[in-house]
């Protein structure tokens, strides 16, 4: 076959019609689950990629996605919207979509940007990271009709359910539940808990998985539960000192679990006894040094983000609410347990 591979080749090799492969590529959610599959099947086999430029001027829609780009935070927990970002320019390059980055230094400016490149066809919708009670930028979005799904909840009243606000987020009560039980399932009792101040959205949903797995097995009365907790802000330091405070004021422990890998890894700095201790977020650094960890599948996080960015709903707000499909997804994290291994304080320095 010469030159590049066009519509009509794809359908002939999906067997389908040429509309058929228009709506896979412009409106999948219309068709069949295993004829898309099929006809993306071909696409990916053939290499076939559409003409953008043709595309935009036939449907008004650029096939572009727009994204801010966070600056970098510690390197170690900034990691996982990094490997996100990655795992979605992936993702939507296989759907013949293309992801634009952009920066911004507050929420606030952010929303110049979303109007800027919104008044300029720039791009169809948007993904919006590091949500917050109150994010002024979804309700912008909201208030502007513009199509929008966030990696992170609303975190206000009835996140579950808004119907104005599509979201993915990863459930932290089950990933701190579950490495509770696995450190408890191990023969450790008094695990204590390394986290952030409230009120933290994401931390406070981490700190319930950890509290409630404790509670739930009863060995540990409330009191000395409170023995049991240190908060600190985020970073590696921190956690070092928070893992000292501990020891003072706790005394030896079974185990700890911390908020992110950067509590974590400076925990471990302070853990001579070699106690074992479990990160979240699942970083390289993690996985470096022996660190147990909990994974937050940003993958599947991505692929739930393209799914409602351009299935049913579109990203859009108030679209279709008679549909009983759900407006969010909650992805389950996974537990990486590793063959703990201590970092001796004067080695870290």
């Amino acid at each position: 076959m010469g030159g590049f591979p066009t519509v009509t080749d794809v359908a002939l090799a999906a067997g389908v019609s040429r509309q058929t492969v228009s709506n896979v590529m412009n409106s999948p959610g219309i068709v069949r689950a295993d004829t898309r599959q099929r006809v993306e099947a071909a696409i990916k086999e053939l290499g076939y990629r559409p003409h953008a430029s043709a595309r935009r001027l036939r449907t008004r829609r650029s096939s572009t996605i727009g994204i801010r780009l966070d600056p970098m935070i510690d390197g170690i927990s900034g990691s996982v919207l990094d490997r996100f970002l990655h795992a979605l320019t992936e993702q939507a390059d296989a759907q013949g979509l293309r992801v634009l980055l952009f920066t911004a230094t507050s929420p606030e400016d952010e929303i110049t940007q979303f109007r800027r490149l919104n008044d300029g066809a720039d791009v169809d919708g948007f993904v919006l990271t590091s949500t917050f009670a109150g994010d002024p930028r979804t309700r912008w979005l909201i208030e502007n009709g513009i199509s929008f799904v966030t990696f992170g909840r609303p975190w206000g009243a009835d996140d579950m359910n808004d119907p104005q606000h599509l979201w993915v987020d990863v459930d932290g009560w089950s990933g701190l539940h579950e490495a509770t039980r696995a450190q408890q399932e191990a023969g450790a009792r008094r695990i204590a808990y390394i986290g952030w101040p409230s009120p933290s959205g994401t931390g406070d949903e981490r700190r319930r998985g950890w509290y409630d797995a404790m509670m739930e097995r009863g060995e540990v009365s409330g009191e000395e539960l409170a023995r049991l907790e240190v908060v600190t802000t985020d970073g590696v330091s921190q956690g070092t000192a928070a893992m000292q405070r501990l020891r003072q004021q706790a005394g030896l422990v079974d185990g700890v679990l911390c908020a992110s890998d950067s509590l974590a890894l400076g925990a471990m700095i302070a853990n001579p006894e070699r106690v074992p201790v479990t990160g979240y977020d699942n970083t390289p650094v993690a996985a470096a040094v022996g660190l147990s960890s909990v994974d937050q599948a940003v993958d599947e996080v991505a692929a739930g983000v393209l799914e409602l960015l351009t299935g049913e709903f579109g990203g859009k707000v108030h679209g279709a609410p008679e549909s009983d499909e759900p407006r969010h997804r909650l992805i389950t994290p996974r537990l990486v347990v590793r063959e703990f291994a201590a970092i001796p304080m004067d080695v870290a320095r």
